[in-house]
């Protein structure tokens, strides 16, 4: 007998089996199809039709059976197509609930669809509605009453605010194809969805953030104008009468679109003129298609139609919609308030020196002494300030809120809130667990960076783990190496102009310019808080240096110090930042720090075996750019200080977020950076990719 373990059943053998169900739903028909030949041609047409087909007049002649027999069959081959994919939804819920859960919802919804369709039909064929008399008369097949409950029902298994945007989704597809098209089936499909919103209740947009109320209305304005577009090219025939491609003028379509376009987009940021322009737009449609009721009830439609030279039914249609979205961005007015110049924050403009008086007075952690940096903005909320950037309108918080810690959930949200309402996208990069645990419920996190944290107290570098270090300090013993701590306005003219020309030296070789944000440059070194670590040779060349950023603790001591710049001198002493980096820490120790942070190394970080396909996608990125930034070798070299590792997160609302975000980082971190230089760093990775 074998000892080898039994391989395990691929992925989608494990998918197959939880949805039995679903593929004997789908196996009937196809069986069905093909006896009846309805896979190949259209079944509508045949004499068995008739008999297993169910609508109003099947059951007016005492045919209830039909309900379930025309359940399985499907009235044209190409519709086949559309039926067999909205089983996906099926699937879904099957998979997410269980079997018994998936044929409760396909079964009722099938039910509710077939005989509520049969009872509205019923009802306004007694009125002089020709499109109700006629779809009254009308018989139908096909499995999709079931499979839209289903569908419907998975809408609602969706995470926020993805389940939102999907209703939303489901809702405007079922009841524009009733309004344009309106066959019997899509009054089945729209009494379907609208069972499960009623039974389910899982669409709550009165909950929805200022950005999702945006999204929804922009998301609107996007259906109107796709509308003006399909009815040009497509004839319809929906609930008010049947219309003529291009009936309406391809001129006078393609300016509403234009408009209909920079309104939206005006919409999605929130500003106040588009939505003026929305509610004037929808008041004029609205009342375009009341006054064409109107008259047609007075006079006659074609009467009318000769008058003013156009379909009426176009006008009447296109007023139901515009109702609609004139209800809602009236209910949702408070979201666009958006004027072109707005500030983050509930007061003045913060200076920089106001900002360092809040480090010192409440502390902050190991990036917080980055926000007083250039191009930063800062956000007074809640008693503390954010730091942030604001870059392709994404508002990006630098690290954790500053101020007193028991309000960081105040400062989060309120920053969030703010920011959101400013029309911009709000994410935190390389914030930590605290923020983390403050941010709403349902946001998102992303592993960037571990912070490389050395404690200072009792540091000795004795044992196996420390060899490196202690034999580049012994090293530099013996070759006269000196260590020296200063600060950059107190070195002489000769030392700063080494250290500019090793800088400078370092920065040539990229493809790319010095990075920003969380990586500083001479000019941050400058600041006289921050300290700089020389590494000297017996000659008085500067064969290397670093930069410590301050960590304060609450009450204005300084707890800490976080490395910022490291430069060598080409040629020098090799081991030069084991030298300086261990100096450092002994000489921080002496002073009493608690704490030496090394900072985090982007796309570098410790990923769990489980973090999935995110950490993946950020693996290969972070081994793309090893050949010019070095993270992942950075990361390997801080490891030889023995860290413990605290873990750096992006915070966001959703996956939808995200191609925003990685635009505006990369414009955080190269804010200049010109096309030819990022042409010259990807033939970079390409020579280090072949190498």
């Amino acid at each position: 007998m074998s000892d080898a373990p039994a391989r395990a059943p691929h992925p989608v053998v494990v998918f197959l089996r939880r949805i039995p169900a679903t593929l004997t739903f789908v196996a009937a028909l196809l069986v069905v199809g093909v006896v009846w030949g309805g896979l190949w041609s259209p079944f509508e047409e045949t004499d068995l039709f008739d008999a297993v087909a169910y609508g109003l007049p099947a059951f007016a002649e005492g045919r209830w059976w039909t309900v379930v027999t025309g359940t399985f069959f499907v009235n044209q081959p190409w519709v086949y197509v559309f039926t067999l994919g909205s089983f996906a939804g099926m699937a879904y819920l099957e998979f997410r609930r269980g079997s018994r859960v998936a044929l409760l919802y396909y079964t009722i919804g099938q039910l509710f669809a077939v005989f509520a369709t049969a009872l509205v039909l019923w009802l306004a064929a007694m009125t002089p509605w020709q499109w109700a008399q006629a779809q009254a008369a009308a018989l139908d097949v096909g499995a999709s009453g079931g499979t839209m409950a289903c569908i419907a029902a998975a809408v609602g298994l969706f995470a926020s605010p993805w389940r939102v945007r999907a209703w939303l989704l489901v809702l405007a597809l079922s009841f524009l194809a009733l309004l344009f098209w309106g066959h019997i089936a899509d009054v089945e499909h729209l009494l379907a969805v609208l069972l499960i919103l009623f039974v389910d209740r899982s669409l709550t947009i009165q909950r929805s953030s200022v950005r999702e109320q945006r999204f929804l209305a922009f998301f609107s304005m996007v259906v109107i104008g796709a509308i003006q577009v399909i009815v040009l090219l497509v004839p319809t025939d929906g609930i008010f009468g049947p219309t003529e491609p291009a009936s309406g003028g391809y001129i006078d379509a393609a300016i509403d679109v234009v408009i209909i376009a920079l309104v939206a987009n005006g919409m999605r940021r929130g500003r106040r003129w588009a939505w003026v322009v929305s509610v004037v737009l929808a008041a004029i449609n609205v009342l375009t298609g009341a006054f064409v009721f109107a008259v047609i009830g007075i006079s006659s439609e074609a009467e009318l139609e000769a008058v003013i030279d156009a379909e009426t039914e176009l006008s009447m249609a296109s007023a139901v919609m515009w109702l609609l979205m004139l209800v809602y961005i009236l209910w949702a007015r408070g979201a666009f308030a958006v004027r072109r110049r707005t500030r983050l924050g509930n007061d003045a403009a913060l200076t920089v020196d106001e900002v360092k008086e809040v480090i010192r007075r409440d502390g902050g952690g190991t990036l917080s002494w980055m926000t007083t940096w250039d191009d930063m903005s800062y956000a007074p909320v809640a008693g503390g300030v954010v730091g942030f950037q604001v870059r392709r309108g994404v508002a990006i918080a630098l690290g954790d809120p500053l101020g007193p810690e028991e309000r960081r959930p105040e400062m989060v949200r309120g920053f969030i809130e703010t920011a959101e309402r400013n029309a911009l996208t709000p994410c935190f990069f390389s914030a930590g667990e605290a923020t983390r645990a403050a941010v709403p419920a349902g946001w998102r996190s992303l592993v960037v960076a571990d912070d490389t944290i050395v404690d200072l107290p009792g540091l000795e570098f004795k044992g196996k783990a420390w060899n490196s270090v202690r034999s580049s300090m012994n090293r530099a013993g013996r070759e006269e190496m000196t260590f020296r701590m200063s600060r950059f306005t107190d070195e002489p003219w000769g030392v700063q102009q080494q250290i500019r020309a090793i800088s400078e030296m370092w920065v040539g070789d990229k493809g790319l310019p010095e990075m920003g944000f969380t990586l500083g440059t001479l000019t941050e070194a400058r600041d006289p808080e921050v300290r700089l670590a020389l590494a000297l040779s017996p000659s008085g060349d500067v064969d290397g240096f670093l930069s410590w950023l301050p960590v304060y603790g609450p009450g204005g001591a300084v707890r800490g110090w976080t490395l910022d710049l490291m430069r060598r001198r080409e040629g020098g002493f090799p081991p030069v930042m084991e030298f300086l980096i261990g100096s450092s820490a002994k000489y921080f120790a002496e002073e009493g720090a608690e704490i030496l942070s090394l900072s985090g190394a982007p796309l570098a970080h410790e990923e769990p075996a489980d973090s999935g396909l995110i950490a993946d996608l950020t693996g290969k990125l972070a081994e793309t750019l090893e050949p010019v930034y070095g993270f992942r070798s950075l990361h390997r070299f801080k490891q030889k200080f023995n860290p413990r590792y605290e873990t750096m997160y992006l915070l966001y609302r959703d996956e939808g977020d995200l191609p925003a975000i990685a635009a505006g980082l990369t414009k955080a971190f190269l804010p200049d950076a010109t096309l030819r230089q990022f042409a010259g760093a990807g033939w970079e990775l390409v020579r280090g990719g072949h190498d």
